[in-house]
């Protein structure tokens, strides 16, 4: 697999899975086995269905529409965010979202923190408490424009592009995890080395921004991957819903995408697992698909259900990918 290839798999990993997890996100695993039953590829929102209301199979929601935003600034930036223009975009992107009727707008995290970065409140202070999985959810076109040869570095750069909502120890660690991990494959590792990359990328995060009380993602990382692998499979949904947690909190969401990816057997069919969990599905199947996809390419995700992705959303992704590897360093 060349760089290009691992680089475009993890943008269309990450849109794989957030178009996965749209129709169940937000619900119960006994809504979702009887609104759907067993997910095998893209579905329309169900009658329960509340956030995503409405939307066909294959949409995407606000994790790929934002990793798109955050691309494009990183590319007009030459590989730099400024925070004012990110948290303008934002907001932005949000307004239009609300004036096509959408419920699928910002997080509890972004939204407060944008409330007062617009009252006047420094940017390094408006974020402090964010530490929801906002900030992790975008960050794959960091993981495609930054090496991680030195970690402090790449470190810094997740938290220039995190500080304005998730400046926060648990925010930015799970950011960098996430990151550094799409980084690590896109340059040749495999799974377990690109976990052990965002391991070291998540402890180097969990020194920064205000800190904030909660499991770390670096030791919840190293604990929740072997206790997955030596759960039996019949057991393994179980596992992820109710010990790791698939809930908004990074400390759930992301360490549950992480678990997920690595114990995978087949790309494709872990992100049909995740999309049937419950909770915040589309962001915890998306960031486990951009993981996936930096470390396996493109091949692993099915051609039938990429068509339907990339007209359903008009994704140019294949253009993203290429100018977002332009600037690695």
């Amino acid at each position: 697999m060349s760089m290009s290839d691992r680089a475009l798999g993890a943008l269309e990993g990450l849109a794989f899975g957030d178009a996965l997890g749209m129709p169940t996100q937000s619900m119960s695993r006994q809504h979702i086995r009887e609104d759907y039953g067993t997910i095998r590829g893209f579905r329309a929102a169900g009658p329960r269905q509340k956030i995503a209301a409405g939307m066909p199979a294959g949409a995407i929601t606000d994790d790929t529409e934002q990793a798109v935003l955050l691309a494009r600034l990183l590319i007009e930036g030459s590989g730099q965010v400024d925070v004012t223009v990110f948290a303008e975009r934002l907001l932005d992107w949000e307004a239009a979202m609300a004036a096509r009727g959408s419920l699928d707008l910002l997080g509890p995290s972004t939204k407060s923190a944008l409330q007062r970065l617009s009252g006047g409140v420094p940017a390094g202070e408006a974020g402090r408490y964010g530490t929801t999985n906002g900030a992790a959810m975008r960050i794959t076109p960091l993981g495609l424009a930054r090496s991680t040869r030195s970690i402090p570095k790449f470190v810094d750069a997740v938290e220039a592009t995190s500080v304005a909502t998730h400046n926060t120890s648990l925010g930015i660690a799970s950011a960098a995890a996430v990151g550094a991990a799409v980084s690590a494959g896109v340059a040749g590792a495999d799974r377990a080395e690109a976990v052990e990359v965002a391991i070291a990328a998540a402890e180097e995060g969990a020194r920064r921004g205000h800190w904030a009380a909660g499991g770390e993602i670096g030791p919840r990382l190293r604990w929740a991957i072997p206790y997955l692998r030596g759960t039996p499979a019949s057991q393994r949904a179980d596992a992820v819903a109710e010990v790791i947690g698939t809930s908004v909190a990074s400390q759930e969401s992301v360490v549950a995408a992480f678990a997920i990816a690595a114990t995978a057997e087949e790309p494709w069919d872990a992100l049909c697992f995740a999309a049937e969990l419950g909770g915040d599905t589309d962001t915890v199947t998306a960031m486990a698909g951009a993981i996936l996809g930096a470390t396996h390419g493109t091949a692993v995700w099915p051609d039938s259900e990429r068509a339907v992705l990339l007209t359903t959303n008009d994704l140019d992704l294949a253009s993203l990918a290429s100018e977002l590897l332009a600037l690695r360093d």
